[in-house]
């Protein structure tokens, strides 16, 4: 029987201490062929049997009573992981890593990592915006996986980084190919998804705090 011990290691090598660096050096990291192939491969096949079956849901902006759907500002479908498969469990035991190195190193106090599957169909985009804000700042670090095969050049979909002091200005900008990762600071990073041309496939996820307070469970994503 096949297990996650039995199977390679989800990040590449030496890929934590680079990310932690960064982070504290300029608050975002972006690493080209950082997730396994094979797993990537495993989670595009898995998010393509759940945009054939039509089991996504049209992604909305904020949370709770706020949650409402802007097409004008993002077009994307998601899937929350929720490790029903093999190869879900084995991309989500890779974060619990990636959070015990970044609770050791930067003493962050990452509670829990939520996550789903994001599928941009051609057109679609995701305006500049932020995942969290200062005073509300559950999430604490975001996290994309990019999972696309072979994505060519003037393919769209890229996501651009902004300086967090001057949220105008690019800093980095990331082709939605498979085995590419990022991750940033959820409260000061500027981000967007530019328009896709063809459909697109990712994992965005965040390391949250417990923001729990008075006996109210930390708000649901």
């Amino acid at each position: 029987m096949t297990t996650l011990n039995t199977l390679p290691p989800a990040l590449a090598p030496g890929a934590l201490p680079e990310l932690i660096d960064a982070l504290v050096e300029q608050g975002w990291y972006l690493g080209l062929g950082v997730l396994d192939a094979e797993l990537c491969a495993q989670l595009h096949a898995e998010l393509a049997t759940l945009a054939g079956q039509d089991a996504l849901e049209a992604a909305g902006i904020g949370r709770g009573q706020e949650h409402r759907l802007r097409r004008d500002i993002r077009g994307d479908a998601i899937h929350w992981l929720d490790r029903e498969s093999l190869a879900q469990r084995r991309y989500l035991e890779a974060m619990g890593e990636l959070q015990r190195a970044l609770n050791q190193a930067l003493f962050l106090g990452l509670f829990e990592y939520e996550a789903h599957f994001a599928h941009y169909p051609p057109g679609a985009f995701y305006r500049k915006h932020l995942d969290s804000f200062r005073g509300r700042a559950n999430r604490v670090v975001s996290t994309v996986g990019y999972l696309n095969p072979d994505w060519p050049a003037d393919g769209g979909g890229e996501m651009t980084l902004f300086a967090p002091d001057a949220p105008e200005r690019e800093v980095a900008r990331v082709r939605p190919e498979a085995g590419n990762f990022a991750c940033f600071l959820s409260d000061s990073v500027p981000h967007e998804v530019l328009p896709t041309r063809r459909p697109r496939a990712s994992i965005a996820g965040w390391f949250r705090r417990n923001a729990s307070l008075g006996g109210l469970v930390d708000p649901a994503r």
